[in-house]
């Protein structure tokens, strides 16, 4: 691993993997953040034939800061050829009070393999959730596989309805990109559980989707997702 380099808020740490040949990093928070105001950033690269797992030590927490203005948070992740990164993050909590716009640009290489796992938590325990917006993109050889932009809390229409939530406080998904299925069949979609469902993507993709009344609830059915995909 050539480059380990953490400021600010954000502390990275090389840890020991499970998996032989697999590098492993956690993300440690050093203070609290985001708070209302901060722009923070997250670059990760993996080269080509890498194997990278990256998590964090704990959950993260959007809250309200000195400033009016909203936090934004940017992720981005760039995967060569042959390489595979397992993003496996805690889940991100929208605390009362917080706004948080976060982003996430994924750019994988046509044979790149990708694993990423997103969690939303809204409110703590027994406080209604703060504003959060979150957009994931990603592109494969160049040409767009993904974008999809959330918005949850006060301001955003219908973000509790039955159409969106359906009174749920835990939401995430699952995205999984793997070469090798390319030239397999594409199996339509098909429900996991009651409130989970696997989607096919164009190319060797699959997006599971999952809301829960928590994050305990919520990562039980990602893992089971997970373990459906193989």
């Amino acid at each position: 691993m050539p480059v380990l380099v953490g400021d600010g808020p954000l502390a990275l740490r090389r840890t020991r993997s499970v998996v032989d040949g697999e590098a492993r990093v956690t993300v440690v928070g050093a203070m609290s953040a985001p708070l209302g105001g901060d722009r923070i950033a997250l670059e990760v690269t993996a080269g080509p034939g890498a194997r990278l797992r990256i998590g964090s030590a704990a959950a993260t927490i959007a809250l309200p800061g000195w400033s009016a203005a909203p936090a934004h948070y940017e992720i981005r992740l760039t995967v060569a050829d042959g390489a595979t990164l397992r993003w496996l993050p805690e889940p991100l909590i929208s605390a009362h009070g917080s706004d948080l716009r976060m982003t996430t640009r994924v750019e994988l290489a046509p044979t790149a393999r990708l694993v990423l796992r997103e969690e939303q938590i809204l409110g703590r325990t027994g406080e209604s959730p703060g504003h959060l917006t979150t957009r994931l993109t990603v592109h494969r050889a160049g040409r767009p596989l993904l974008d999809q932009e959330l918005a949850y809390g006060p301001g955003a229409p219908g973000w509790d309805g039955g159409a969106v939530l359906g009174g749920h406080r835990a939401v995430g998904q699952l995205l999984v990109v793997d070469p090798s299925r390319d030239s397999g069949p594409v199996a339509g979609p098909r429900l996991l559980g009651e409130t989970a469902v696997l989607t096919p993507l164009t190319g060797p993709a699959a997006l599971a989707t999952a809301v829960a009344p928590d994050a305990l609830q919520l990562r039980r059915a990602l893992d089971e997702a997970a373990a459906a995909v193989g």
